[in-house]
């Protein structure tokens, strides 16, 4: 699958069959995301796996963004941008923009994985900063949850703004 068909193909998947993704996959996943770009090469952002039920039932009470999923995803990806490590080298822009642009990069090139992998995410950001920091027990800033799964639901393209209503020539 070419990139251009791996973009068209990852959408956003709410429902997840009943099937474990297996570990060469999720090692498939890190790897390549391993590879994605960012200030100063850096890398400054934690992936938190959870494969655990328990965890995951508890996660989504705690990312009340995944209240609309129809089923659980039986692993997830928590993005966190560690702002420290980034402002150590680059001030207040690093620790304000440059660790979150990371994390945010990171989790961007994962949804492309995952997709042209077979798998399905989606995005999750409305969660509680603190609860889900406590949850995971760390200090570092919680950017992204990330669902994964295979999918069990096959939802159409939304409609998106036409590119003169994005574009600004200069």
């Amino acid at each position: 699958m070419n990139i251009e068909e791996v973009i068209k193909k990852r959408c956003s998947i709410r429902n997840f069959l009943e099937k474990e993704v297996k570990e060469e996959k999720i090692q498939k996943i890190l790897e390549l995301i391993n590879l994605a770009p960012s200030a100063g090469n850096l890398q400054a952002y934690k992936i938190f796996i959870i494969k655990d039920k328990e965890k995951i039932e508890k996660l989504s009470q705690i990312a009340y963004g995944m209240s609309q999923f129809q089923t659980l995803p039986p692993l997830i990806f928590v993005f966190c941008a560690n702002t420290i490590e980034s402002s150590q080298r680059y001030g207040a822009r690093g620790k304000n923009l440059y660790a979150i642009q990371d994390t945010t990069i990171a989790c961007a090139y994962a949804q492309l994985i995952i997709a042209s992998l077979g798998l399905g995410s989606c995005w999750v950001g409305a969660f509680n900063e603190k609860t889900l920091k406590k949850f995971l027990k760390t200090d570092l800033l919680p950017i992204a949850v990330l669902p994964i799964g295979y999918p069990a639901e096959n939802p159409s393209r939304k409609e998106r703004k036409k590119l003169e209503e994005l574009i600004i020539e200069f």
